[in-house]
């Protein structure tokens, strides 16, 4: 169902009231996966369901898509090769022009955006759009002095590339405090009631199989 639900939200941020929409049928999900009583309470219903609010998934959709593109070698993604040169890749290459070309037809504010300002000043700078999607990694990367590259077998041996081994596990890492986020958010912005003590998770709960679920349907 998520993907069809937000089919896009990868790359694309929907209005708050279309977010809103597509929320309130992931209640009736949650409520068909659990087989709920209606009076349960929404939040409840996501925890028990283990299916997060909608604006928490499409913001982890939209983290895990940048680090993507962050973690791909310039030389093979052609949007990773067009941030700016102060994005501390493993890699120095950089698309040719990239200041300009990429500009062309665009306002004259329309800059790329500098790694090492996450908060760009003057504010009213607007910057191209890979690069509004690649900061959003930054929260996530402390500790790393360079960005990892998931396929390094891609790039060219004479480049002192850490061996894969190591990549994967960094990039697992990355994408773990990503989860660690949202369910960290998920508990501060979409709070259950006081008598519910189970914390939110990504999984089913253990007695929630699918002949219990079967056997509700049919009744």
């Amino acid at each position: 169902m998520a993907p069809s639900l937000l089919y896009g939200a990868d790359l694309f941020t929907t209005r708050a009231g279309a977010t809103a929409r597509l929320n309130t049928f992931r209640h009736k999900v949650q409520r068909w996966t659990t087989i709920a009583f209606s009076a349960t309470l929404a939040a409840i219903l996501a925890l028990e369901s283990g299916l997060p609010p909608v604006p928490l998934l499409k913001s982890q959709r939209q983290s895990q898509a940048a680090l993507r593109v962050i973690c791909s070698p310039p030389e093979v993604n052609p949007a990773t090769a067009r941030l700016h040169s102060s994005f501390p890749s493993l890699s120095g290459h950089r698309a040719r022009n990239s200041s300009g070309a990429l500009t062309t037809g665009l306002k004259s504010v329309d800059l790329p955006l500098n790694w090492k300002t996450p908060r760009p000043a003057p504010p009213i700078r607007n910057h191209l759009p890979i690069h509004v999607v690649a900061h959003r990694t930054i929260p996530f990367t402390h500790g790393l002095s360079r960005m990892p590259m998931i396929n390094s077998h891609l790039v060219s041996q004479a480049l002192a590339v850490p061996p894969p081994s190591l990549m994967d596990n960094t990039y697992s890492a990355l994408k773990k405090r990503m989860r660690e986020a949202l369910l960290e958010e998920w508990s501060r912005l979409f709070p259950a009631a006081g008598y519910y003590h189970h914390p939110p998770s990504l999984s089913l709960r253990p007695f929630m199989g699918l002949n219990k679920f079967i056997a509700g349907r049919i009744h």
